[in-house]
């Protein structure tokens, strides 16, 4: 089955081929490899989820009997296998593993993602996220932890957050302070959901990337549920999406350039060369390239790596280290939404896929928001992480709530996974993966918004109730 994310998460090594770059040529060819004709498109499902202990509510360490290494090793049972990693020369630690085209991988402090395997229906990413949840649920159970999915985590400070054994991970935390001041609660304190979605054609993909970025602060109002820092209100209802806004403005943001006349898989190759390097993954080492060029690396003059060409790895990691709102690798990563419950998981891929996989849909999405400025763009990018539904926008040619927007967008979605047609063993189709985001669109009331309700009523003040309440 052709793969629509072949490439590991940012947490893992690329298994890309260690082939030379020689030419400039071969980084829009990587790009352009991932082109698939519509019956080979699929879709790939991510999330991530907080851990807890259920005793204390503290997130668990990597090490010990109740360890984050104790959970993936009890996973294994169910037919993963270890992926391990020695750093410092230390004995090599699990510190991932993968089945099935899947694999499951830690954030910095432990967040546990689900990376999910290539499949060709929504139905599908529901089987797998719940047989996933229902894996993690009996281990932890047996180590008195819970799972927890939010946007960001709501009780714990950034001190309070453990950090994994991961060699990337430790570039990252020394790098991140230099370039932004919430890049390392970017790192250790969010959880987001996306889906990646492939494309046929450069054309195709341009299209679709312009929709996504577009739209992308509607699906972020949509999913808000970050409302709470350290037990208190954060006057925030996405605070995860506020985070990026402060993380590292080189490899952040809204991409104006996909919106120019020509953008291609050339204007892209040039925007990532232009976002400073982390690392080289060599000989099982990461070396700190922090800081550093790409454009540099390719001509053979990176000084931590005198004379040393990248190779295709090299390049595919170097992909994974950007991180605007819409991420293009071989396919088309959306990077808007904040880790939510189960229903919400399955939610995202369909908003998604409606409106991408359909030719009908994608053209009334675009022509949706086709004339959106560059600065309203901006506006909403830059308000709904406080404002969400509620946020004052242009609908057509009003001014209402981005609530009406998504009330208008979700009509799209719904009747391309209808024309779809993909249907489970009931005679359903996919459609029905967005009732949960019509309710909320509907009621203009996000998930955000319901816990504050809750924290100023019968939680009495305290976020303690939401580990117990909305674990999984």
């Amino acid at each position: 089955m052709p793969a629509s994310h072949p490439e590991p998460p940012l947490s893992s090594p690329s298994h890309v081929t260690d082939t030379p770059i020689t030419q400039r040529s071969q980084l829009v060819e990587y790009i352009a490899s991932g082109e698939k004709p519509e019956r080979d498109w699929r879709i790939g499902t991510e999330h991530e989820k907080f851990g807890f202990r259920l005793d204390d509510l503290r997130p668990p360490t990597f090490d010990g009997a109740r360890g984050i290494e104790a959970l993936l090793e009890g996973l294994v049972r169910f037919g993963w296998t270890p992926v391990q990693e020695s750093v410092d020369g230390n004995p090599p630690r699990t510190i991932a593993l993968t089945r099935d085209g899947a694999s499951v991988t830690l954030e910095p402090a432990g967040q546990l993602e689900l990376s999910g395997a290539p499949l060709e229906s929504i139905h599908q990413t529901c089987v797998e996220v719940g047989t996933h949840l229902n894996e993690v649920r009996q281990v932890s159970d047996e180590l008195q932890l819970g799972f927890l999915g939010m946007g960001f985590q709501p009780k714990w400070s950034r001190a309070d957050m453990p950090w994994m054994p991961k060699g990337r991970y430790r570039i990252m935390r020394d790098y991140m302070p230099k370039v932004g001041s919430l890049g390392l609660d970017m790192m250790t304190r969010t959880c987001t959901v996306q889906v990646n979605l492939d494309y046929a054609s450069e054309a195709d993909m341009a299209k679709k990337f312009r929709v996504s970025l577009a739209l992308q602060p509607v699906a972020t109002a949509l999913f808000a549920d970050s409302p709470f820092t350290e037990g208190r209100p954060n006057g925030y209802l996405s605070y995860r999406s506020h985070i990026w806004t402060d993380t590292d403005p080189d490899r952040t943001g809204m991409l104006d350039f996909v919106f120019e006349d020509g953008f291609g898989y050339e204007r892209y190759v040039d925007y990532l060369l232009d976002v400073p390097m982390y690392f080289s993954y060599r000989d099982g080492v990461y070396v700190d390239a922090s800081g550093k060029s790409f454009r540099r690396f390719l001509k053979g003059e990176l000084d931590v790596l005198p004379g040393a060409l990248p190779t295709l790895r090299d390049w595919s990691d170097h992909m994974t280290t950007a991180f605007p709102e819409v991420r293009l690798k071989k396919f088309l990563e959306m990077r808007g939404a904040d880790g939510g419950p189960w229903a919400r998981l399955c939610a995202l891929p369909a908003f998604w896929v409606g409106l991408l996989y359909d030719d009908a849909a994608l053209d009334a999405a675009w022509d949706l928001v086709k004339d959106f400025s560059a600065a309203e763009r901006h506006a909403l990018r830059d308000g709904v992480p406080k404002h969400a539904l509620k946020l004052p926008a242009r609908v057509g040619n009003v001014r209402a709530p981005v609530r009406d927007l998504a009330v208008e967008a979700l009509k799209i979605p719904a009747a391309g996974l209808r024309r779809r047609a993909r249907l489970n063993q009931d005679g359903i189709d996919e459609s029905r993966f967005l009732e949960t985001l019509v309710e909320i669109a509907e009621s203009g009331q996000t998930a955000a918004e319901r816990k504050l309700e809750l924290f100023h009523g019968e939680w009495n003040g305290s976020v303690d109730p939401v580990f117990r309440a909305f674990a999984y």
